[in-house]
């Protein structure tokens, strides 16, 4: 379930292998620190997506202070199997390494950006050739890295499946050739590197790639299949300060009725400052209280048996009749219906609250800001406002 909001995001998990290999690179915290997707409540929350840029970021950052071979070298050593979670054990658990890594091209996009990277697999007569496709020029630094980690992790993964290391006929970079590439035939375990090709791949032997994984289990391959749909379909794409911004609104809604100081705190700003940004990004508090408050209240009515009073309490409305009108005003029905129907469109609609278009909303790709010409961007998502609530 790849939709354009996944465009532009990639695994937390991938991001959490950036900053540690720039931490063993010794590359100063304070370059990378600020950037979105970076706070713990998200970086180690898989839930969530972060920013692509930020990773990019990164890596521009490390391949400063060390060539780009080495930072390919050291991502791969640190990701064992388990590190990329289900995307890993999708190939390792197939019942041959080569269904495990279709597999992986099909779910590449739980870990990378589906709007860069890809994952293509040809069958040549007795060999078999993966290809990581990521159009970046071939001079930029960051990218050649991350093509030739992509590599050096495929080949670790299919060599777990087999549980023998698979060593590849032919290796192919799209990338300058280095003044050094010790750490590529590390990585490798080969010397025959071909530079500055259309293309990055990894040829093997088709036998290699054929034979049973010795500990394939039965019926597992789907039941992976359906965890990383899943993965796909909750995740939390962070794209720009907004995101951030509802993400923190939701946390702090889950325990108490929020206010602009509580959510202030968790973003670690000024109220005065996260007023300012509300009001760059096009929206008030007002607006984005009632939306969070809206989503609150339809997740314990479809989710709890909470009476309408506790809910209410729960959701910073002076009482019951307060919360009705609210709900009358979204769906255009009472918390009673929406309740037992589970609908939010008694009238037969799409769906949607009456003031999300159909569809969805369209969630903007991020725009360059003087203020962070890689990261921050606008949304042009509005959402109405209400003089019901208490708190706002």
């Amino acid at each position: 379930m790849i939709t354009q909001a996944h465009q532009g995001t990639n695994s937390p998990a991938i991001t959490r292998l950036s900053v540690t290999a720039a931490r063993l690179f010794d590359v100063p915290a304070h370059g990378y620190a600020h950037l979105l997707g970076l706070a713990p409540e998200h970086l180690h929350d898989d839930l969530y997506r972060t920013p692509a840029a930020t990773g990019i970021r990164i890596a521009e950052l490390t391949t400063v202070r060390v060539p780009w071979t080495e930072l390919a070298l050291l991502l791969a050593q640190q990701s064992g199997v388990g590190t990329l979670g289900v995307w890993d054990y999708l190939i390792t658990s197939a019942p041959t390494p080569l269904e495990g890594i279709r597999d992986a091209a099909t779910y590449l996009a739980v870990v990378a950006d589906p709007g860069t990277d890809t994952l293509r697999i040809t069958e040549d007569g007795e060999q078999i050739v993966l290809t990581h496709v990521n159009e970046a020029d071939q001079s930029y630094e960051p990218a050649c890295a991350i093509r030739a980690f992509a590599l050096g992790l495929y080949q670790r993964r299919l060599s777990a499946a087999a549980r023998r290391r698979l060593v590849p006929l032919r290796v192919t970079l799209a990338a300058r050739t280095p003044r050094r590439h010790d750490a590529l035939i590390e990585l490798y375990a080969s010397a025959n590197i071909e530079f500055e090709a259309p293309s990055s791949s990894l040829t093997f032997l088709a036998s290699d790639l054929t034979g049973p994984t010795p500990h394939a289990q039965p019926g597992l391959s789907n039941v992976l299949r359906r965890h990383a749909d899943q993965t796909l379909a909750a995740a939390i794409p962070l794209h720009n300060w907004l995101d951030l911004f509802r993400t923190a609104l939701t946390s702090v809604h889950d325990e108490t009725v929020p206010t602009l100081p509580a959510v202030a705190r968790r973003m670690s700003v000024s109220p005065r400052t996260l007023q300012r940004r509300l009001d760059e990004h096009d929206t008030t508090w007002s607006n984005e209280i009632e939306a969070a408050r809206r989503d609150h209240i339809t997740r314990l009515l479809h989710g709890t048996d909470l009476s309408i009073d506790a809910i209410a309490a729960r959701s910073g409305y002076a009482d019951a009749r307060a919360l009705r009108r609210a709900v009358q005003r979204w769906y255009g029905t009472t918390p009673a219906v929406l309740r037992r129907t589970g609908r939010t469109d008694p009238a037969g609609g799409t769906g949607e609250p009456a003031d999300v278009p159909a569809g969805g909303p369209a969630v903007p790709p991020p725009l360059p800001t003087a203020e962070h010409p890689y990261l921050d961007g606008r949304s042009a998502r509005h959402r109405g406002g209400s003089g019901e609530q208490r708190g706002a």
